[in-house]
């Protein structure tokens, strides 16, 4: 079994001076729960996501060789333009990933990054922005190191990710991606995300996710807060068994393509997220009114249409419209008919499930 030691290069066989990558990665959307986690973002208990496709960020990295290498130095633009209040982030994440990447004090960075998706529409731009920032310097440590595996480069850089973001460590590949130690799953590991490796029946190849812009103002209680009121929750060993019993669950329903036990597992699971906050000290809600409008609205259109359309929550107010590539006209005819009236003006994305990081340059 691999440890974090496995990623500590020793030397490299080439130098670069100075040159710049450019990588997407998408977000992605988790099927089981993260929530909760232990030193050095480890996860208290393992999650599975679908991959998405159109929510992405989109970062390009240049590189220059400098003559102080007693600190880290780097440029951040955001859409072009200079982000001052998010370098203390990229700060933390170099300081954490430089015992797996020692050359990063060699090199002057300009980090230039935008998103597909609205700036604070509400979607986490954290887990698709650290995994393409992760892509990025994996690119460069590749080109030091030309004899690395494929398999090795996807695996550090989902680690590197994971430590700027835990759910970034999901966003690396694709479709299924599964993150945390499991035992029935072969090849799952804490350190990083990995592809599923088990069967996935035709039913979730072509999955919809149609994202609804409930609320898109900053969170009252960020999801750093959140995970560590996990610690001493009263509910939290229970919480975490149920994981790994949904994640088991989760394996026989994508061999099956039973969708009636996914729905049930997907629903169950965004709802208990929201039942851990609501049961820590102190205790917080992050949905809205219109988020459990939206929910009630989806159960009763199921209910009377039999049309596997399901939900899931992330750690806000916005819904997730879960569903099969076949049924996206009625879907969709349900949303603009029923649903984007409690949408913060009117807005929704619609996005699919995906393949995960591209290298474009």
């Amino acid at each position: 079994m691999l440890t974090t030691k496995n990623f500590i290069p020793t030397t490299y066989s080439q130098t670069i001076e100075q040159g710049s990558f450019q990588w997407s990665a998408p977000s992605n959307i988790a099927l089981v729960k993260y929530w909760g986690k232990k030193d050095n973002q480890i996860p208290a208990n393992p999650s599975v996501s679908f991959t998405l496709n159109n929510c992405k960020t989109v970062t390009k990295l240049a590189f220059a060789k400098k003559e102080n290498q007693d600190t880290f130095s780097f440029d951040l633009l955001f859409e072009g333009k200079p982000k001052e209040d998010f370098k203390p982030k990229i700060q933390k994440f170099l300081e954490r990933i430089e015992i797996y990447l020692p050359f990063l004090k060699e090199y002057h960075f300009t980090i230039d990054t935008q998103n597909t998706f609205p700036h604070s529409s509400g979607i986490a731009s954290s887990a698709s922005g650290m995994a393409a920032l992760a892509m990025n310097f994996m690119s460069l440590e590749k080109e030091l190191n030309p004899e690395m595996t494929e398999a090795y480069f996807y695996q550090k850089a989902s680690l590197l990710a994971r430590l700027g973001s835990g759910s970034a460590c999901r966003s690396i590949k694709g479709q299924v991606v599964v993150w945390g130690n499991q035992a029935n799953i072969k090849g799952s590991s804490d350190l990083y995300g990995a592809e599923f490796p088990n069967a996935i029946h035709e039913n979730f190849k072509n999955y919809q996710d149609t994202i609804l812009l409930v609320d898109k103002g900053e969170k009252q209680v960020s999801s750093t807060v959140g995970h560590d009121l996990m610690h001493d929750h009263p509910y939290a060993e229970r919480r975490f068994a149920q994981a790994h019993e949904n994640l088991d669950k989760l394996t026989t329903i994508f061999e099956s393509g039973n969708l009636e036990e996914f729905i049930k597992v997907v629903e169950s699971e965004a709802l208990t997220l929201h039942a851990m906050m609501m049961t820590s000290m102190p205790y917080f809600i992050l949905m809205k009114p219109n988020t459990l409008q939206i929910i009630n609205t989806i159960w009763k259109f199921r209910n009377e249409t039999k049309i596997p359309v399901c939900f899931t929550l992330d750690a806000g107010a916005n819904v997730h419209v879960l569903y099969p590539g076949n049924v996206s006209k009625k879907v969709l005819q349900f949303i603009k008919d029923e649903l984007v009236d409690f949408c913060q003006n009117g807005q929704y994305i619609c996005d699919e499930i995906g393949n995960g990081s591209i290298q474009l340059v």
